[in-house]
This record gives C-alpha cells, structure tokens and sequence, in this order.
C-alpha cells in the first residue's frame, strides 16, 4: 500500500535581525510553509522574504497566526472569546495577504500556531472562529484550506462551515497514550531516527 503526504513546515519565524530556523534549507524540502504573521514571530521584512522564498521554490503559501504573545513565542494559552480570536486570525491573515498579492501568489490554507492550535482543536467554538477566517479569505476560484488535527474540533468546524480540511501528524512532537498533540512551551528536539521511524 503506497501513502501519499504532504510535508508542511513552520517558516519566517524570526525577527529583524534574529534568525530562527533554516529557512532557505527546509524550503526545497517541503509542499506548504506556514508563514508566521507577526504575533508570536516574524515582522514585515520577513514575511515579504519567506513569502519570496516560497514563492521561488513553487511552494504553497499559508498563513500561520498565533495568539498575540511575542514573548512567550505564541505558546502560552490565553483566555479569549471566539469573536475576539476571529478578529485577531483576520488581522494577520490580512497582513500575510498583502505580501501574498504583491508577489502574485493565492493564500493556500490557514494553520494556527502554538497554543492556540491546542485550544481550537478541543473548543468547537473557538474552532469555527478560526475556520471561519478561511472561508472570508476565500473566493470561488482559490479556496482557502484549514490545516489542524483530524477527529478534533478543527475537523468538524471545517465540515459545517464547508472549508476544505487538511489533516497532519506530527513526527517531530510527542503525543499522549489518548494520541493527543502535547504542545508545550519548550520542545526538546526529536533525534532524526526516531522521526524517521515514527514516519
């Protein structure tokens, strides 16, 4: 039996002058980048470079939005209504769609960074907040997909609100005995055998 997937990858997540990540190295490696939109990493001369990067490797681009926490790099969960997380995805989504247009490229799909992809996937309504930012960046001829956790609430938001869903596994993160994604403020790195076995 022969498995086909696709390889995505978290891009343009440093800022100013600070490197994070081997962009330029991953970019000929991977189908989808996930470009951060400014909240938990990246500022506005990185997003324009990772969108060119992407872009000259035939890559599909994605917005990566987070909850506002600069700091504590998006991964420290946050109380906050699903109105006020609609508002907040659109503000960045919006910001990414700009370098989008300026270099000729769609938005391919929306994947929520750090916590906040923790708290979407176990809370419906904050799940239809954020997938509903897909379906107001879509058009009829470039429909904007929603990249998250098969079987979560981010499954189901995406097939009432009828947003296209993408499905990913992780092989360099841990998960649970239930099989839940166990995001924390620090991931220690998996070495490269184990996540070979693990694929």
């Amino acid at each position: 039996m022969n498995f086909r997937a696709t390889v995505n990858c978290d891009m343009g997540e440093g800022f100013s002058l600070y490197k994070i990540g081997e962009d330029e190295k991953l970019m000929g490696h991977i189908h989808l980048a996930n470009i951060a939109c400014g909240f938990h990493a990246s500022d506005f001369a990185v997003m324009n470079e990772t969108v060119q990067l992407a872009k000259s490797h035939g890559v599909a681009v994605g917005a990566h939005p987070s909850l506002p926490d600069l700091q504590g790099f998006g991964r420290r969960e946050m109380a906050i209504e699903p109105d006020e997380l609609k508002s907040c995805f659109i503000y960045q989504v919006g910001a990414l769609c700009g370098f989008l247009k300026q270099h000729g490229l769609p938005l391919n799909h929306i994947k929520p960074h750090g916590a906040v992809y923790g708290q979407t996937s176990r809370s419906l309504p904050l799940a239809r907040a954020v997938v509903e930012v897909a379906k107001i960046f879509s058009t009829p001829n470039e429909p904007v997909a929603f990249v998250g956790i098969g079987g979560s609430a981010h499954q189901t938001a995406a097939e009432e609100i009828g947003v296209k869903f993408i499905p990913e596994w992780f092989a360099d993160m841990e998960y649970s005995a239930e099989g839940k994604l166990l995001i924390t403020k620090k991931h220690d790195p998996v070495p490269l055998d184990i996540v070979r076995k693990r694929v």
